[in-house]
């Protein structure tokens, strides 16, 4: 009866109001007033209720976050290790005064999506025995001018209220992509964002070490370049620690973690294996791919979680679900010929690399190739990234030996091939020798990546040409199975290289 009643009563009223002006007589301006001061009263007061809560949002988030200890993150040892040498200083007043040691006021937690950097400050404030409050930069910026900076005062007005009426001695307050209220500023005119900055500089000047409850603002951020120099300077954030992907370790160990509550084949499963084939994966990564492994177990009505379900999780999280995409037999032979001239490559270039050819499509590529690393890196050779580009240009040349052209399929390996060259130019790896990439015009980019390309395909081509007999010989078992393991590859290919195509590398 009363669903339109808000409807009815916005419409009705200004009839009345009208009528009751020009035809009964009465004066309704004094209503009128006092009805638009009723009003704009009960809008502040729901704002002022509305920026009481912290961050904008509702009483929920500053509820105690599930224990979380620093033994169940995996993964982050050295990131771990540094945060809690900081949180010490919370917990051994004592013994700080006695040095004349300053606590630190904050820390700043960066690194790439998904390594964990909100389970560290969960975990800090389990360590600590603190209050834990949370609230991410998006919930700051408003269009109003000052509902930012007052958001700023109220989350940390919060905390102290909270660790007070907990009976707790100290408060995390941790701002989760902090980056989109602490971005640098341009000195141009105020922005509303740039008053949330101002206010939450002036909140981290105004913690003093000697005051209860201590209040430790943990900040975290992909785009550490991006924020404001005032903010990083110590006496604000003192401690910068970067939570990097895990190495094969780190993976073995999230992997573990992550395995505990499922029914893993004891007797097939080695996460060892997993972990040197994830290289790359956050450990959000690694998380989903125990969970994808657990829903192929289920699909199959398998009972436990088999070595394949694990590999089929991680093709997944890279690439994404296989497609019922139907591709002509042309299609398909020359997808075929486009992976088989990648795995090639990589085989001659790096021997043992590749982990599996497949004909299948998945996410927005029609077929793929596997590697297998050898061991983890972190610095590339010139040599070393010279062979990347010639596996990743193995397809487009593969096409043009047996149709004389490219397609569309080689758009994501010219990426791959041209996002290497400016690495190579970046770190001096080049005939051009060390410069700075903005002194570098468009066409200047056009000449080096012509050059480096054009050069690397024709060795490319003519390390392909020397194994032709290898494409006539896998091309129908990969058609008709639509997968080739790499030992059965390597059987097709050869165990080494033979010794012209040896003579074709080192040129």
């Amino acid at each position: 009866m009363f669903k339109y009643g808000k409807e009815i009563a916005i419409g009705f009223l200004p009839v009345l109001i009208l009528f009751l002006q020009f035809f009964v007589g009465i004066n309704t301006i004094p209503l009128v007033l006092l009805a638009v001061l009723v009003g704009g009263l009960l809008y502040m007061a729901k704002s002022r209720g509305h920026l009481a809560t912290v961050g904008g949002g509702s009483k929920a988030k500053v509820r105690p976050p599930k224990p979380l200890s620093f033994e169940q993150i995996g993964g982050q040892e050295r990131a771990k290790q540094e945060l809690v040498e900081a949180l010490d200083f919370l917990i051994h007043v004592d013994q700080i005064k006695k040095f004349g040691i300053r606590p630190l006021k904050g820390i700043l937690l960066t690194g790439p999506p998904g390594t964990g950097k909100t389970l560290l400050a969960k975990a800090a404030a389990h360590y600590t025995n603190s209050v834990y409050v949370a609230a991410s930069g998006s919930e700051f910026v408003e269009m109003y001018v000052g509902v930012g900076a007052s958001r700023i005062r109220e989350l940390f007005k919060e905390a102290r209220q909270l660790a007070a009426k907990q009976k707790k001695e100290s408060a995390v307050i941790f701002i989760d992509e902090i980056d989109v209220i602490g971005g640098k500023r341009d000195g141009g005119q105020q922005r509303e964002y740039d008053q949330t900055l101002n206010q939450l500089l002036t909140e981290l000047d105004g913690i003093h070490t000697s005051d209860t409850p201590r209040i430790l603002l943990i900040g975290a951020t992909n785009r550490k370049e991006m924020l404001d120099s005032a903010l990083l300077r110590p006496g604000r954030f003192d401690r910068h620690i970067a939570v990097d992907l895990p190495d094969k370790k780190g993976r073995a160990h999230i992997l573990g973690i992550h395995a505990k509550n499922k029914p893993l084949n004891a007797e097939d499963v080695n996460l060892e294996k997993i972990a040197e084939e994830s290289f790359g994966f956050s450990g959000a990564q690694l998380e989903s791919v125990m969970n994808e492994a657990a829903i192929y177990a289920m699909r199959e009505d398998s009972e436990l979680i088999g070595q394949r379900h694990l590999s089929m999780a991680i093709d997944k999280v890279m690439m994404g679900e296989r497609t019922d995409r139907e591709a002509t037999n042309e299609e398909r032979e020359r997808v075929a010929l486009h992976e088989l001239g990648h795995a090639i490559a990589a085989e001659l270039v790096r021997p043992g690399s590749v982990s599996q050819v497949a004909l299948l499509p998945r996410g927005q590529a029609l077929g793929y190739v596997r590697h297998n690393p050898q061991q983890d890196k972190y610095l590339y050779t010139k040599a070393f990234l010279e062979g990347q580009i010639m596996i990743a240009l193995g397809g487009a040349a593969a096409e043009e030996m047996f149709y004389g052209g490219r397609s569309t399929g080689s758009r994501g390996d010219f990426d791959q091939a041209m996002s290497i060259v400016r690495s190579m130019v970046e770190s001096g790896l080049t005939d051009l020798g060390i410069i700075d990439s903005s002194m570098m015009t468009p066409d200047k980019w056009a000449d080096v990546n012509g050059r480096i390309l054009n050069e690397l395909m024709k060795r490319v081509k003519a390390l392909l040409e020397a194994n032709r007999q290898v494409f006539t010989s896998s091309l129908d078992v990969l058609i008709r199975e639509e997968t080739l393991s790499g030992e059965r590859f390597r059987s097709l290919l050869g165990n080494k290289p033979a010794a012209e195509d040896q003579l074709l590398l080192a040129q």
